[in-house]
């Protein structure tokens, strides 16, 4: 063989080497952390010092979106590249409708993708999608993870102390003394010995350790710092962890001590991670994304003024103005991510589904909402934006919101017709001057959006839709 073809052959044995070699792929969630909250994000007084130095190493977006300001439909956006009015889970259903809060065998989720292109697949936290039942269409296992542990139902979840959670399909008796509120393991401990994060946080390495030998895809999905809203209905402190770390002798209330003490417990977890990946030598191969599910709650009873959790953008979690969707979102990738970057791109929950299709060299399903931010991870080439970002709220009527060129946010409550709040973000981050009437021409076009942008759904009538039932 000529020195030619010996180099050509050679070239394209590295082709497929570097094809064959997939990232790992780890998702993150924290569960109602502010835009503000992290010290990378300007917060002042809880100490995040890892996720902080993550930050420094990979990229801080300033423009990333949740897929919804409230739980499961945020995550139902994630899982399925579908934006808040095409997602199959559009709200927070409770014990109502499990249903109605469950994904389906039809849908196709992220992690059905990568298990295709020959991922491990692992849920490890919060679920949310599906539940032991009536919503059994929605159980991890059927949609796409390998290994499941954790809370399937949302309402048990907000018990960090609970008596059981689910491995698998199997319940797992925990030593904690409940006293339940309202039934699917809500309550809170009044003997408590094991803290759920704390666990997920071991087991995450321990999938890590398991599987660093070839692709896995590991979603995190933690519950701090999520309130125990039955712990605080009965004892005025939503807070629950293990301690009050760097904060026992802060002259604050206890509710303040601990939702400050989660976020820091939470940013411990993380750090264990990134040095475990550093320790295992697969750091470099290794995508992390950290980010939270919706805008900073209230139920703990802490004090909002004191943390300052929405950072400059108001409203908080079940608000559609920024503060209770725009989310902290870190990158990191040692060697492909460059450290200390900012981006300002525009994006959202649904784009995880392109970006995770993209480095897996899968396809993305038909009729998915997402666009990969492949290209703003590696600072090469050009990165598409969407025209338009669309989020709905149905706990309190029905909203609307969309985000129209990164710039302009209509917010509507109630049917089409109904006035329309309109923002210029470039000017006004805090959305407190309606420019509807300064502005006629955008505000009809983003309201001609949103009278389209929603397909329907049976389990998620809109309330003007319901009275006309009627």
């Amino acid at each position: 063989m000529t020195n030619r073809y010996v180099i050509a052959a050679l070239v394209l044995a590295a082709g497929a080497a570097a094809a064959a070699q997939k990232p790992n792929l780890i998702f993150i969630l924290a569960d109602d952390l502010g835009y503000g909250e992290l010290g990378c994000y300007g917060q002042q007084v809880i100490q995040t010092p890892r996720l902080d130095r993550m930050a420094a190493e990979g990229v801080r977006f300033t423009g990333f979106y949740a897929g919804a300001t409230v739980c499961a439909p945020s995550r139902s956006v994630l899982m399925t590249g579908r934006h808040h009015g095409r997602t199959r889970v559009r709200g927070n259903a409770g014990k109502n409708n499990m249903q109605a809060q469950a994904l389906r065998d039809e849908d196709v989720t992220v992690a059905e993708v990568l298990k295709g292109a020959g991922y491990t697949t692992a849920l490890i936290g919060k679920w949310g999608l599906g539940d032991a039942g009536a919503a059994e269409s929605g159980l991890p296992r059927r949609q796409g993870f390998d290994t499941f542990f954790g809370y399937l139902n949302q309402r048990h979840a907000h018990n960090h102390y609970p008596d059981f959670l689910w491995r698998n399909e199997t319940r797992v008796a925990l030593p904690n003394v409940v006293t339940e509120v309202g039934g699917d393991g809500a309550g809170y401990a009044t003997e408590a010995k094991v803290y759920a994060d704390d666990l997920f946080a071991d087991e995450a390495l321990a999938f890590v350790r398991a599987h660093r030998e070839t692709p896995f895809f590991l979603f995190w999905s933690m519950v701090v710092p999520h309130a125990n809203n039955e712990r605080a209905g009965a004892l005025k402190d939503g807070a629950e962890v293990p301690d009050y770390g760097p904060y026992a002798q802060k002259a604050w209330p206890e509710p303040d001590k601990g939702h400050a003490a989660m976020i820091t417990r939470m940013d411990g977890y993380v750090g264990r991670l990134l040095d475990e990946l550093h320790r295992l030598g697969i750091a470099q191969r290794t995508l992390v994304i950290f980010t939270s599910d919706n805008g900073p709650h209230s139920e703990s009873r802490h004090d909002l003024k004191r943390f300052n959790p929405s950072g400059p953008y108001t409203g908080s979690k079940r608000s559609l103005t920024d503060g209770g969707i725009r989310v902290p979102c870190i990158a990191w990738w040692p060697g492909t991510v460059a450290p200390g970057r900012d981006s300002a791109h525009t994006g959202y929950f649904g784009d995880w589904m392109a970006t995770a299709a993209e480095l897996a060299g899968a396809p993305v399903p038909p009729g998915c909402d997402s666009i990969s931010f492949v290209p703003t991870l590696r600072a090469t080439g050009h990165q598409p934006a969407h025209e338009f970002l669309y989020w709905e709220f149905h706990e309190r009527g029905f909203h609307q919101a969309t985000l129209w060129q990164g710039r302009w946010k209509g917010i509507r409550k109630g049917p089409p017709g109904s006035p329309l709040a309109l923002y210029d973000q470039q000017a006004d981050v805090a959305e407190t001057n309606n420019v509807a009437a300064r502005y006629p021409e955008i505000a009809a076009r983003l309201a001609e959006y949103l009278n389209t942008a929603r397909s329907e759904s049976v389990d998620w009538v809109p309330a003007w839709q319901q009275k006309k039932v009627q």
